[in-house]
C-alpha cells in the first residue's frame, strides 16, 4: 500500500514544506530545522518512492506533485532542493490558490543542457540511468559526491548526505530512474514565465549540477523573481552554509507573506 511520510514541526504561524532532492529523503533538512523551527511550521516530506514514503512506483512530475496536494496546507510556501525545486514548482503552478510562495534550491526549471541553456549534460543523466541495474549503491554514491563537490568541507557533505540516504529505506531502481527521467525530460520554464506568486532562487556559486549561469539566464527571463548565489557553496547550501542559507529564507518569507 502507497503512503506518503509527511511530518510536521515547528512553532511558527507560516506553513513551510520542504521537499528533498533525488535519492534522498527529509532528513537531509536536519541540519537546519532547528534554525528554522521556531520561525516556522515545517512540513518534512519524502517524496512519493523516496524514504519513508513505500509503495509507489516510477512517478511522472505531474503524478508526484499531485500525491502532495491532499496533505498541503491551505498557505503553503513550498522549498525545493534540487529535483524536489521541480516538484515544487509544479505545485506551484497547479495549486496556486493553496501556494503563497515559492523557493527553489540548487535547482533549475530544466536540468538537461540545450543550445544557449547550461545544466547537465543528457549523456551523463543517460549514464547515471544505466549504471543505476549495474551497481545501485556506487552510482548513488557517486551522484551525492557530484553535489558537494569543491566545497571547503567536500568530504564531511557528502558523508552526511550518504549518512541520511543509509538512515531510511533505500528508494527503488524504478523510482531511482523515474527520478532521473524528470532531470531528463521536463522543461518548466515557459509554465514559470507566467508564474504570479512570489519566487526566490537560491544557487551555489560552486555547483557543477545547476551552473551559477543559470542565475543569470532566469534574472533575465524572470526580473521579479530574485535570486542568490551564495558563494564557496555547491549543490547542498543549507549543509554547507546553514547560517547563511536560513537567514535567506526567513528575509524572502517574512517580506512575501
Amino acid at each position: 500500500m502507497s503512503s506518503l511520510y509527511w511530518h510536521t514541526t515547528g512553532t511558527g504561524d507560516r506553513d513551510l514544506v520542504l521537499l528533498h532532492g533525488w535519492g534522498l529523503n527529509a532528513e537531509v533538512w536536519q541540519n537546519i530545522v532547528p534554525r528554522l523551527s521556531p520561525h516556522f511550521r515545517l512540513h518534512l516530506v519524502d517524496l512519493p518512492g523516496f524514504g519513508r514514503s513505500q509503495g509507489f512506483g516510477a512517478l511522472t512530475l505531474a503524478d508526484m506533485a499531485q500525491q502532495l496536494v491532499p496533505q498541503l496546507p491551505e498557505r503553503a510556501v513550498l522549498l525545493g532542493w534540487s529535483l524536489g525545486g521541480l516538484v515544487a514548482s509544479q505545485l506551484a503552478l497547479t495549486q496556486p490558490e493553496r501556494v503563497t510562495a515559492l523557493i527553489s534550491v540548487a535547482s533549475s526549471p530544466c536540468f538537461t543542457a540545450h543550445e544557449n541553456w547550461p545544466g547537465i549534460k543528457p549523456e551523463t543523466l543517460e549514464s547515471f540511468q544505466q549504471q543505476l541495474s549495474n551497481d545501485f549503491q556506487r552510482t548513488v554514491e557517486r551522484f551525492l559526491a557530484l553535489q558537494t563537490m569543491g566545497t571547503e568541507n567536500a568530504r564531511q557533505d557528502a558523508r552526511q548526505l550518504k549518512d541520511v540516504v543509509l538512515s531510511q529505506p533505500m528508494p527503488s531502481v524504478a523510482v531511482l530512474e523515474g527520478g532521473l527521467e524528470i532531470l531528463r525530460q521536463d522543461d518548466l520554464r515557459t509554465a514559470l514565465d507566467h508564474l504570479a506568486l512570489p519566487f526566490m532562487r537560491i544557487y551555489g556559486s560552486l555547483d557543477g549540477l545547476v551552473p551559477r549561469r543559470i542565475a543569470a539566464e532566469l534574472d533575465a527571463r524572470w526580473p521579479a523573481s530574485p535570486s542568490v548565489v551564495m558563494e564557496k557553496a555547491a549543490h547542498a547550501p543549507f549543509i554547507s552554509h546553514p547560517d547563511a542559507f536560513c537567514q535567506q529564507v526567513q528575509q524572502f518569507i517574512h517580506a512575501a507573506t
